[in-house]
């Protein structure tokens, strides 16, 4: 069995869960998260904890079984303390500001970016060149950071480009004389 999926997913203070024909909402402080449940899994709730068990001992039912229980922790979490994704800018006159439901950015183009942003997700600048990306879905923070990413990924040669807050990139060397 699945060492991911046999610890049981504790319910914090706060947090409210209800299973109903195959469907796990959760709601909490930062909003509220849906999960489906497969067929070949079995959900119990008890004791403030949630229990995912596997129907049968097949190969694609033990992976599911373990991603059941990684997406209700996700959401469990998500829920009640959120998920944070920080972007830093690096380049001359790279820069970012939010200009009311919209993030706005000079990446080096002729033009700004625009990028609308979602209605479940929050964005902050703190300063031009940090952009700070909150919200209680994991998938939706690390979709939308690496979307903003993709409009400048950092470049090997000088480090230029939009990236994630600590990511170290493999700097190459230029030409020689």
């Amino acid at each position: 069995m699945s060492r991911v999926g046999k610890h049981p997913v504790t319910i914090p203070a706060g947090v409210t869960v209800s299973v109903a024909d195959g469907v796990v909402t959760v709601k909490g402080k930062m909003g509220e998260d849906v999960v489906a449940i497969r067929d070949d899994v079995t959900l119990t709730q008890e004791d403030g904890k949630l229990i995912v068990t596997a129907n049968n001992e097949t190969q694609r039912t033990r992976a599911q079984y373990a991603t059941t229980r990684a997406l209700l922790n996700n959401a469990v979490k998500g829920v009640s303390e959120g998920f944070k994704r920080e972007l830093e800018l690096k380049g001359v006159g790279y820069r970012a500001a939010m200009q009311g439901q919209e993030l706005v950015m000079q990446l080096g183009f002729s033009h700004e970016i625009r990028f609308p942003v979602p209605s479940d997700l929050k964005i902050e600048t703190p300063t031009q060149t940090e952009i700070v990306l909150t919200s209680h879905s994991k998938q939706r923070v690390g979709q939308i950071a690496a979307d903003i990413r993709s409009f400048r990924p950092p470049e090997p040669y000088k480090g230029k480009g939009v990236r994630y807050k600590g990511e170290v990139i493999n700097m190459k060397e230029g030409k020689k004389k």
